[in-house]
């Protein structure tokens, strides 16, 4: 069934996540592929660790793999990216704080836009673990490729892939998520998503309360307080964007490769 293993996984009524339309998903994975104008997001999730998850369109639903390290637009550098269950179509808006449960913490909407595949058969290529395409969105854009494994974490063959940056005018060495942090949907950190700009509340009054998964939860409030005050401290220096600037670079299309921008980088320090 479609969206079968995403239900099992999830209680929805402590969960704000969608819940997704299983037959609107059966209607659409029916219907003949498509190959353009495809929706792609990543949301950054901060749980029991901190991890990228990348999201795309494939007949009717999101097809998704977890990134620990996120995308990276070094071509040099592979990133590891575990395949997990696909997503209904729904949840590429999501942004929130999943209180308890599977998954429990804090989603983030870092990214989205479209992506194309670059093979003419994207279910041949998704068999042969070798998927190339192109993505166009806020912060990351051109070639990209997934790679399947033979191993993974805990002998977990087929669900290991790497998410690989191909050498274009978009790969570069800028680190993409330090330079665009915020959220492209809301324009905050964790901490403003946790409980729109008053986190102490949630140090106090967590709703995950008690045992294991509250000591958890609490970890994670402090965590995204303590990412939020790392960057207050790296806009405070002398060479850092003002909160403003970061802001604006979180949350508006690049219009310069990161080749240009890691060079115009270099130039100001160097002033």
């Amino acid at each position: 069934m479609v969206l079968e293993k995403y239900k099992q996984k999830r209680n929805f009524d402590s969960t704000p996540e969608p819940a997704g339309d299983v037959t609107l998903a059966t209607t659409r994975a029916k219907k003949r592929a498509r190959t353009d104008g495809l929706f792609f997001c990543v949301q950054k999730h901060l749980a029991s660790h901190l991890h990228y998850d990348l999201r795309l369109e494939y007949k009717g639903v999101l097809l998704s793999w977890a990134v620990p390290k996120g995308p990276s637009l070094d071509a040099r550098t592979k990133r590891l990216a575990m395949h997990v269950e696909d997503h209904p179509i729904e949840y590429g808006d999501f942004e929130g704080v999943i209180p308890s449960g599977y998954g429990a913490g804090i989603v983030m909407l870092w990214d989205r836009g479209t992506w194309t595949p670059e093979v003419d058969d994207v279910d041949a290529a998704l068999k042969k673990g070798d998927l190339k395409f192109t993505l166009e969105g806020y912060k990351l854009k051109g070639s990209w490729v997934l790679v399947r494994t033979r191993g993974g974490p805990g002998g977990d063959a087929g669900r290991s892939w790497l998410l690989i940056k191909h050498r274009d005018d978009w790969a570069g060495d800028v680190n993409i998520t330090e330079f665009a942090p915020l959220s492209v949907k809301s324009s905050g950190d964790f901490a403003d998503i946790l409980s729109k700009g008053r986190p102490e509340i949630w140090i106090s009054h967590r709703p995950a309360q008690g045992g294991e998964a509250g000591a958890m939860f609490q970890r994670i409030v402090e965590r995204a307080l303590e990412m939020r005050d790392a960057t207050k401290t790296t806009t405070t220096t002398k060479t850092a964007p003002t909160t403003k600037a970061r802001k604006a670079a979180s949350t508006t299309k690049v219009t310069k490769t990161p080749k240009a921008t890691a060079k115009a980088t270099r130039r100001k320090r160097s002033s």
